[in-house]
């Protein structure tokens, strides 16, 4: 399918009222599994890339051209909508203006852009700081006017909820609206109240909320969310935990016996090969050497 096929379907998915259940990959892999399982949606967490690529803390570490290649990787493996974390867009409004344009032609759908100063943090870490409204309303603007495709969507997070309060947060979401945002995104709210308050206050435009496992946000069922009215209920890096604890449980298993075979805690030989659609690439030797 064509990217902007795929955006333009994922547009009218958002502006149907019902909200999507969205996973983070942090790598091809990852977003394989999520396809195959059947979510409509994925995004590539830049604490994800983070964590996986570089096995350092979501601290500003990433660069464009490692997002853009994940991307572009991710891109060829699935045709689900792609919503990429480009934090704080890796620059001023000039920058923000590159960077959509790289990841556009990487294959994204959406591009998440945040008023976080940088270098950025994790929006679930202590000591955040975030630049002043003019300069966050001007990485919005730059990034509405950089798309190529109209149905490309422009995510616009605030992160002020932790430095000036969630009033103060609304009140950007509210601006980035103004400045053309399709979709945005107040982070780490960490009351009930203020989860429900935040589709209430910016009625119009979907809305998405981030659910952090261990994180600041209270977790709430996926139907309660979605009758609140959000767009998007991001997991983002619930394949990244789970792969963690995986490897430590098959690892420390490893370790203690000295052996491992598919009783263990691992993931069959053939649900592996099937994960990565082997069968897929034998059918094509087969084509192409005269073997079929």
């Amino acid at each position: 399918m064509m990217n902007h096929e795929i955006n333009k379907a994922f547009r009218a998915r958002l502006n149907s009222g019902k909200a999507v259940l969205m996973p983070g990959a942090a790598n091809a892999l990852a977003a394989q599994v999520i396809d195959q399982i059947g979510f409509e949606a994925l995004y590539i967490s830049g604490a994800g890339v983070t964590n996986t690529a570089l096995g350092m803390p979501d601290l500003g570490f990433i660069s464009l051209p490692e997002i853009a290649q994940h991307t572009a990787t991710i891109r060829n493996v699935t045709d689900l909508p792609i919503v990429v974390d480009a934090d704080t867009g890796f620059g001023n409004a000039l920058n923000v203006h590159h960077t959509v344009r790289t990841l556009e032609r990487a294959g994204a759908s959406a591009i998440q852009i945040e008023d976080q100063v940088a270098p950025k943090r994790c929006g679930h870490f202590s000591g955040k700081d975030i630049v002043d409204l003019e300069e966050a309303r001007s990485r919005i603007k730059a990034a509405v006017d950089a798309r190529q495709d109209p149905n490309f969507l422009v995510v616009a997070r605030t992160d002020a909820c932790a430095v000036e309060g969630f009033d103060a947060a609304i009140d950007r979401a509210a601006a980035f609206i103004e400045d053309g945002a399709d979709i945005t995104f107040v982070e780490a709210p960490q009351t009930l109240t203020q989860i429900e308050d935040i589709p209430k206050r910016l009625q119009g435009t979907p809305q998405l909320v981030n659910l952090v496992v261990g994180g600041k946000t209270p977790i709430m069922d996926f139907d309660v969310l979605d009758n609140m009215g959000f767009g998007l209920v991001l997991y983002a890096n619930v394949a990244l935990q789970g792969a963690l604890k995986g490897m430590h449980d098959a690892l420390s298993l490893l370790k203690t016996d000295g052996r491992m075979d598919e009783s263990g805690p691992v993931a069959s030989f053939e649900v592996r090969q099937n994960a990565v659609n082997k069968a897929y690439y034998d059918q094509m030797e087969a084509k192409y050497s005269g073997k079929s």
